[in-house]
């Protein structure tokens, strides 16, 4: 060898045992699977964040005095897009060899088309209707692509019930952007009942083969880190307000607005990923998809809307502590705590726990987190945050002694672990 570079070789690029150049293997790097099938991958963190934005936004809306018309509109507006989140949150579990690249594309588009929603979600039944419609179409067209890429790896059976479910309502979202509100609400409500009546009939349509390869534990991972985030936009809002209107006062009503949230957090954290967990394998092994369905997409979504209400009624009584809640925003507190604890109690029970031990704890937390609505309109609103800290403590401690108990208790070999409360 004379020390000159074998022709056709590059500088610096290693070569084989003939002086050959070996090419480094980008397009096998490139077909590297993004993510393990039970992890989350942290672009679908980057996603959801976007999203609660989208859900901040729609909180202002049900802040101060929120009346029927109020809720209403937050109601009509967060579905859609949480139904979206959803279903790009299914499809994405199923679909754990997307390469980085590929899920990368697939959750910066659908972060455009959810900033989008964020941005029409003030004026959304108003001027900006055109495009909060286009932004659903958007979604719908990324979850068309997705599904049918899923299907085609997956399915042998035929493609119709994607295009009716993503396509089809693609196309009356784009239509609805054209149309004024009263008509592009209507195209809203056709499209949505069009997606939750495939769903709801899946085991009709056949559609739920191209769901038995869900992975339980990438599902319940990312619902949980869904709830932390939304958690932790209630704790934005808080502080937010504590800052704004500083005094002896806004901070007391902060301080206890922020353990009545760090209580549902302990809550669903210390128990709730337990038994979602636990429940959804057994829902999987049994083949109950439509039990799996309804406790990741329609529970879930009540649940949200309890904790939303909740941090919207906290910042109201922040600004004026020493004086009785509006009574939306009453509702809003009370009625927040009564959905986040009547959820987790339909989730339990749907999980096939015994009812006994699971009413012991719902039933009394609902009626009187209800009893916080009365108790807000008449009495200040530090006292109503602080009986909703002493409520939800007691029911923390009565769950927290059952649990010490239940580790104490032999384990007998065959029987399936307890949750909270049993």
């Amino acid at each position: 060898m004379d020390g000159k570079p074998t022709r056709g070789a590059l500088p610096g690029r290693p070569r084989d045992a003939t002086g050959q150049s070996k090419r480094r293997p980008t397009q096998a790097r490139s077909r590297t699977p993004a993510r393990e099938p039970g992890r989350v991958h942290w672009m679908e963190l980057f996603f959801d964040l976007v999203f609660v934005a989208f859900v901040g936004q729609l909180a202002h809306g049900i802040h101060g005095d929120p009346g029927w018309a109020e809720y209403g509109t937050f109601l009509l507006l967060f579905f859609p897009a949480w139904w979206a989140w959803a279903n790009i949150v299914s499809v994405i579990n199923l679909l754990p060899q997307l390469t980085s690249r590929s899920l990368g594309v697939a959750m910066l588009a659908a972060m455009a088309a959810s900033a989008l929603m964020a941005a029409a979600a003030p004026e959304a039944l108003g001027q900006r209707a055109w495009a909060f419609s286009l932004a659903n179409a958007v979604l719908r067209v990324l979850l068309l692509v997705l599904w049918l890429y899923q299907h085609r790896g997956h399915s042998a059976d035929p493609s119709w019930r994607i295009w009716i479910y993503n396509g089809g309502t693609a196309v009356l979202w784009l239509v609805a952007a054209l149309l004024p509100v009263p008509g592009a609400v209507v195209l809203w409500a056709v499209a949505i009942a069009v997606e939750v009546g495939m769903v709801a009939n899946s085991n009709r349509i056949g559609a739920d083969r191209s769901m038995a390869g869900i992975n339980i534990e990438h599902a319940g991972e990312r619902l949980g880190l869904f709830v932390i985030i939304v958690l932790g936009e209630s704790v934005f809002s808080i502080v937010t307000e504590a800052a704004e209107y500083w005094s002896a006062g806004a901070g007391l009503a902060a301080a206890l607005g922020f353990l009545v949230v760090a209580l549902l957090g302990w809550a669903f954290f210390q128990y709730g990923v337990g038994t979602l967990n636990a429940g959804l394998e057994r829902l999987h092994t049994r083949g109950d998809l439509t039990g799996i369905l309804q406790t990741t997409l329609f529970l879930p979504f009540i649940l949200i809307v309890g904790v939303t209400s909740l941090a919207a009624g906290i910042a109201t009584a922040i600004p004026a502590p020493f004086d009785p809640l509006p009574w939306g925003a009453a509702i809003a507190v009370g009625g927040g705590i009564a959905l986040f604890y009547a959820t987790n109690a339909a989730v339990s029970l749907r999980y096939g726990r015994p009812a006994r031990p699971v009413l012991a704890w719902g039933i009394p937390t609902v009626v009187l987190a209800l009893g916080l609505v009365p108790l807000g309109a008449t009495r200040p609103a530090a006292v109503v945050l602080g009986a909703a800290v002493v409520l939800l403590a007691l029911v923390t401690t009565y769950v927290e002694i059952k649990a010490r108990r239940r580790s104490a208790a032999p384990w007998v070999p065959g029987t399936p672990p307890a949750g909270p409360g049993e």
